[in-house]
């Protein structure tokens, strides 16, 4: 613990001679010894792992069986088609994966920091990755800080720490301060830390921690025993897949029971058990799950969003819980001036009169040493919202300091927390200003300008002065007190005159106050986590409204006496976390899992990675955003908007209502055929269709359709509704009964399309129409053919027609805009073109082993295909009289 100890045993401890540095050569070979001064990242995938990764799910598992026990059954077109799908899911998974991490690399900057070291005696910039525990390190404002530092000198120096313990105002460091025993990180004044940046002062330190052993490390570190989670998405799909197999285990030991039973041809009967196996799985659903995740990502970079992982678009449509950091991601990391006391009265910032308060803005202009050119923002954050209060005004300190040039100066330090500058004005006199702490300064006041009058000042002046300082401080604002003293080059500090004070804070982003109101009225809890301060966590909550009451605010240090199971139990009550350290934000982030919520972190900084980690989605900032913060997350904002979130919750509850959609279309389209193929079977008739029917009904027919249906509108008012139970099943809310209701209708019209051709040729010979002669008569390959052929059709084109009222399962397709989903046009035109081909065309009909029809046959099969169509209708209508007769009841 470094801290603890003086700067003069530090150097003894580490061998180095502060005024010398370390020799170039003893610099290597510490180096050599510890390694470059780099945290250790994680081994980007390559291009084939990122394949085979694609491959590591139920649904992909069992497709490989069905292919390889068609291989087996020497069924090549089938093993083909099946690979074939299998092949594009991973390729389109590998190849998102591989443009995320694109998109990441060139995000990081492409030049490594440098750093200003003294060795050998002398000064010279090295990369930081060349640095070396013991090398003495010259810090000066805009530098960042290349190593965890133990500081041998400090000159009002002051250091950005925010994207460490997430306090948006610079810490004050003092080269002399000894910690006395274990102490918080921001607290430690005397130490300056990696990757942290450098806002005001000079200073020197000698390097006591490089690379993965520099705080920064340290919780880039814990990120390497967190495991990737699955999904919302991928649990419900591979519970599905899981059931899938077990069904098709279970039809292949009936068929094989029936085969036995009924003393069919055994490799017939297990080359139908197979059939029947492969009519229960979706085979197209992998990829029209994969297919419309992608296309939710290319939406999604339409809004600044970078996805590294397919299924956390759809993730965040689950979300209930938002965990956010402050600085940066709700506020927007930029101090702002929000309020002024002069002339004995409050203000806000924007009603200043830059005639009647010119001297008021000047001092805080001229007592600056910031500078503000356009985007070059140097200084410490507090001085840059004074130049940016005087921008507003069309003053600059540049400006102002041609027409009143500095002739001294006093710097400001952390004993006497005051600056003053001196300057000559145009008219040869001296005028002088002072900024600082208000009970400082005001002590050293005397007199008071008010009006453009100048007064003694009197115990009721200074009870007003107080009293607004004390209101601004209620507001959470930083007070920053002014005067002047005229006449006296000395920068005296004493003797002075009250001109005013100024608040300040880190405001919200006005976007943010929007997405957490859209975010309330979705049923989504926001909560704050910061580093930062109680008063001012709370202030900066009430304003965008995400707490109420103090009550719901919860500190650090409350935090580390409470247990998890404590924690736990009092989550749901809590709004806001304020001085909390990294390990408080992932217990926060366990306690709302520990009570099913799904839920997500957002935030930029080194401190914020190991929750986004654990949380079920992260989401990091792009621009302000730590390389660490970036690896963690699952998704990152490239904007730094946190509204950008609001539009992704919103965009993946569209996902996976459009996901479910597709799967129960898909789903009671396979039951259907499983259902006619049993029912023939088990009844002692021929298949009504064969292995290449089903795949091509599922992979064609279906998946064009299904694609059509997960790239669907979403509904206008899906912001509206409570999030989704995370345990909530595919088939909740009357999906199951909706899948077998379709699922029977199909099979129905499937069989009955399949008896039509013997039927009709027993009536046509004139003999009586049974269960025998039916059989019979599908023994003769000429109407087994045109049998299969009429099934086949009807199969197809009664899915296409099915497809079209999924769209909205409480909506007449009369009612429908149907040009609001021009893929569900083009997926049913190319579809019963397709189903045109495979019988008219002579070359596939002869493949798929159908037989020609005539335009009387197609228009019968048709008409028999829009069935689910009108069962839509009879099922809309019926909820339609439901709707009315439950609002006269009311």
């Amino acid at each position: 613990m470094y801290e603890s100890k003086s700067a003069q045993s530090v150097c003894q401890e580490l061998s180095v001679d502060p005024r010398q540095g370390l020799s170039e050569q003893e610099a290597q070979r510490r180096l050599q010894e510890n390694g470059p001064n780099e945290l250790r990242e994680k081994k980007q995938k390559s291009r084939v792992q990122m394949f085979l990764s694609q491959l590591r799910d139920p649904m992909i598992y069992i497709l490989f069986a069905a292919a390889a026990i068609s291989i087996f059954l020497r069924e090549w077109s089938d093993a083909l088609i099946i690979l074939m799908v299998v092949l594009l899911n991973a390729v389109i998974g590998m190849t998102q994966e591989s443009k995320a991490q694109q998109a990441l690399e060139a995000l990081k900057k492409m030049s490594s920091p440098q750093a200003l070291v003294r060795r050998d005696g002398k000064l010279c910039e090295v990369p930081a990755a060349g640095l070396a525990v013991g090398d003495v390190v010259l810090l000066e404002a805009g530098r960042v800080v290349p190593a965890d530092l133990r500081l041998l000198e400090s000159m009002s120096l002051k250091v950005e720490e925010s994207a460490l313990t997430g306090e948006s105002v610079p810490a004050e460091k003092d080269a002399s301060f000894v910690a006395a025993g274990k102490t918080a990180l921001g607290d430690r004044a005397n130490m300056a830390y990696s990757s942290t940046s450098v806002t005001y002062g000079r200073g020197e330190g000698v390097v006591v921690a490089t690379g993965m052993n520099t705080e920064m490390g340290r919780i880039a570190s814990l990120l390497e025993g967190q495991k990737d989670e699955m999904t919302p998405l991928q649990r419900r799909l591979a519970d599905l897949g899981r059931l899938l197999g077990i069904l098709a285990v279970v039809i292949c030991v009936l068929m094989f029971g029936i085969a036995l039973i009924q003393r069919r041809d055994i490799p017939e009967m297990l080359l139908t058990a197979i059939s029947l196996a492969v009519a229960a799985i979706p085979e197209g659903l992998p990829a029209v799950v994969t297919i419309v995740l992608a296309l939710g990502v290319q939406r999604m970079v339409k809004v600044n969003t970078i996805v590294r992982r397919l299924p956390s678009v759809e993730t965040l449509g689950a979300v209930s819980v938002v965990c956010s950091d402050k600085t940066g991601t709700l506020t927007q990391n930029r101090m702002t001036v929000k309020s002024c006391y002069l002339d004995g009265e409050l203000r806000a910032a924007t009603e200043l009169d830059d005639k009647r308060d010119r001297r008021f803005l000047e001092g805080f202009i001229l007592c600056n040493d910031a500078s503000l050119e356009g985007q070059n923002r140097l200084g410490d954050p507090t001085e840059l919202a004074l130049l940016d209060m005087g921008a507003r005004y069309s003053l600059t300190r540049e400006g102002l300091q041609r027409e009143l040039p500095r002739i001294n100066e006093r710097a400001f330090d952390s004993e006497r927390k005051m600056m003053t500058t001196v300057h000559r004005t145009p008219g040869g006199s001296v005028r002088a200003y002072t900024k600082g702490g208000m009970d400082l300064l005001l002590a050293r006041c005397d007199r008071i300008s008010e009006r453009g009058e100048t007064r003694p000042i009197t115990e009721q002046d200074r009870g007003r002065i107080a009293g607004a300082a004390a209101q601004m401080a209620r507001q959470a604002l930083r007070v920053l007190a002014l005067a002047e003293r005229e006449g006296d080059e000395s920068a005296s500090e004493e003797n002075l005159t009250f001109l005013g004070l100024c608040g300040m804070i880190d405001p919200a982003r006005p976007e943010a106050r929007d997405a957490v109101q859209v975010f309330r009225e979705a049923g989504i809890t926001t909560v704050m986590i910061t580093g930062d301060h109680r008063d001012t966590a709370l202030a900066i909550a009430k304003d965008l409204g995400i707490a109420e009451r103090e009550e719901q605010c919860m500190s650090g240090d409350e935090l580390d006496e409470l247990p998890q199971e404590e924690l736990n139990r009092r989550i749901g009550g809590l709004r806001l976390f304020a001085r909390v350290s990294p390990k408080h934000k992932v217990r926060i982030v366990k306690a709302f899992q520990s009570q099913g919520q799904i839920v997500s972190m957002t935030g930029d900084g080194v401190n914020d990675a190991p929750s986004l980690k654990a949380a079920d989605i992260g989401v990091a900032m792009g621009i302000t955003g730590t390389d660490v913060a970036k690896g963690a997350a699952d998704m990152v904002l490239t904007d730094d908007n946190f509204a950008t979130i609001e539009r992704a919750v919103e965009e993946g509850r569209g996902i996976y209502q459009n996901i479910k959609k597709s799967v129960l279309f898909l789903l009671s389209s396979n039951f259907g055929e499983v259902i006619a193929m049993f029912c023939a079977i088990a009844a002692g008739l021929a298949a009504p269709l064969r292995a290449i029917h089903i795949l091509w009904v599922n992979l064609i027919t279906d998946s064009l359709p299904g694609l059509a249906l997960g790239v669907d509108s979403k509904d206008k008012d899906i912001m509206k509704d409570p999030p989704r139970d995370p345990k909530e099943s595919l088939f909740a809310h009357g999906g199951l009964a909706l899948t077998l209701f379709y699922g029977v209708v199909i099979a129905a019209m499937t069989l009955s399309a399949f008896l039509y051709s013997p039927i009709r040729h027993l009536m046509g010979a004139g003999m009586p129409v049974s269960f025998a002669g039916i059989r019979d008569m599908l023994l003769q390959p000429d109407i087994l053919l045109h049998a299969q052929t009429y099934a086949f059709v009807t199969l197809g084109t009664s899915q296409l027609f099915h497809a079209v009222g999924m769209r909205n399962t409480s909506r007449s397709v009369f009612r429908m805009n149907h040009l609001e989903n021009k893929t569900m046009l083009l997926a049913f035109a190319v579809g019963f073109v397709l189903q045109i081909a495979v019988t008219e065309v002579p070359l596939l009909s002869s493949l798929f082993g159908t037989a020609q029809l005539s335009l009387t046959e197609w228009v019968d099969l048709v008409l028999l295909s829009l069935l689910p169509l009108v069962f839509h209708e009879l099922i809309v209508l019926a909820k339609w009289i439901k709707g009315k007769a439950g609002s006269r009841a009311d």
